[in-house]
């Protein structure tokens, strides 16, 4: 499946990522694999995904950016709004086989009329519970929204205070809680066409009030009292190795990273999704689950390209990166891994991508709607909800007429 000749050189190609230790082995071996079959030298640079975006900031507007980077759906407006922020990579086509990826898949990735980045799977936040904690408090899984905030109670009194059906961080909230206002009143969060946001200031206000009667009912901690554990990621924190955070809002993409760090013999379980009577749309946020970038700033794109081609085309990188970055869409990748039994339903990501597209996806999701300013403000707004600094009502109004002037700028005419 490659694209073009592997021709051995000594150049340094600069590759950058993140996520969690699972991925950055399978990465680093891939690369290893790589470097042996061709003779080029990769310097990889990894993190987790807390200031990932930032430093990738920081290194764009200095023109220091990585030859070839992992990159995120949301970041498009934001470097490249008019597609000429990264490398073309249509116009790679003697590196880089493009093939076995659907045209809608590669339209994600694309800005007037140019291939900005490659989307390498899709994914959604869903529902994932731990199945031994559940079972201790005597519940099934939830499978109406009412039956998830009347389990917070029960895992309280059963349990005690230290344990919770979910764990939220506020991109976890802001997701959930759209998903909840899509079903029950049919329109998105964002009005792109004016610039604006689709609720109304009393919508907003429910909105926000979601989230202060989950962390009433005992259904998720707090900002604060998740904060007080430090600044690791939430797989990382005691309280869920141990199993007192049972549940998560989370990409299918990333889930295993999760399950893998829970204390034995503990698992995770794939939840059934909420619905509404009557709702014609989930309110899933679907989105590619990341995305591979060349820089425009590049002096070897073409190696670049033999990078990501054989990562993502070639049996040999496919079979060492396995489901790291979730179920590919590449058709000839998702033959070798289910060839080679990686790609069976016994796998979170892949049973959580089968329930994904049973779901219906009537009302689409903005791409802005991951702005980082705005997902601040709102991770800001919730937190002074927890410090008792703001009411529901003035956490939703600060959020709704901030959020609408970030809107107005992030958004072009």
């Amino acid at each position: 499946m490659a694209a073009g000749s592997t021709v051995a050189q000594a150049e340094e190609l600069r590759f950058s990522w993140w996520g969690g230790n699972s991925r950055h082995e399978a990465t680093n071996a891939a690369v290893d694999v790589y470097e042996a079959a061709s003779g080029n030298v990769v310097k990889t640079e990894y993190t987790g995904w807390g200031g990932h975006l930032e430093r990738l900031t920081t290194q764009i507007a200095g023109k220091t950016e990585p030859d070839l980077m992992q990159t995120n759906w949301n970041w498009l407006p934001i470097f490249s709004p008019k597609g000429d922020g990264f490398h073309d990579l249509r116009t790679l086509s003697a590196q880089l086989d493009l093939s076995q990826f659907d045209e809608s898949a590669l339209a994600l990735g694309t800005i007037d009329g140019k291939l900005n980045s490659l989307p390498v799977s899709m994914a959604a936040r869903i529902f994932y519970f731990n199945e031994t904690v559940w079972a201790d408090a005597g519940l099934d899984f939830p499978t109406t929204w009412d039956e998830l905030m009347a389990a917070g109670p029960v895992f309280q009194e059963k349990l005690g205070d230290k344990y919770f059906p979910l764990v939220l961080e506020g991109r976890d909230v802001i997701a959930m809680n759209r998903s909840y206002m899509v079903q029950k009143y049919g329109i998105p969060m964002i009005d792109e066409a004016n610039r604006t946001f689709a609720y109304s200031e009393d919508q907003m206000v429910e909105f926000f009030q979601l989230y202060a009667d989950m962390v009433e009912n005992h259904v998720t901690p707090s900002s604060k009292y998740i904060a007080s554990f430090g600044a690791a990621n939430l797989y990382e924190h005691k309280p869920w190795i141990n199993g007192e955070w049972a549940g998560l809002y989370m990409w299918n993409s990333a889930i295993n990273k999760y399950g893998n760090n829970l204390q034995p013999p503990m698992t995770l379980a794939l939840g059934e999704y909420p619905i509404l009577d009557g709702a014609a749309s989930s309110g899933l946020f679907y989105k590619p689950g990341l995305m591979f970038s060349i820089s425009k700033n590049s002096d070897q794109p073409e190696e670049a390209a033999k990078l990501l081609n054989f990562l993502l085309n070639e049996k040999e990188g496919i079979e060492v990166m396995g489901l790291q970055r979730g179920v590919p869409l590449n058709k000839y990748a998702r033959e070798v891994l289910a060839e080679n039994g990686t790609l069976n339903n016994s796998d979170l990501s892949v049973s959580g991508l089968a329930l994904i597209n049973e779901l219906p996806k009537q009302v689409p999701t903005s791409g802005h709607f991951e702005n980082p300013q705005l997902v601040a403000l709102f991770q800001e707004n919730i937190e002074q909800m927890d410090h008792g600094q703001k009411t529901v009502e003035e956490a939703a109004m600060s959020f709704y007429k901030q959020g609408e002037r970030i809107l107005r700028r992030a958004i072009k005419k």
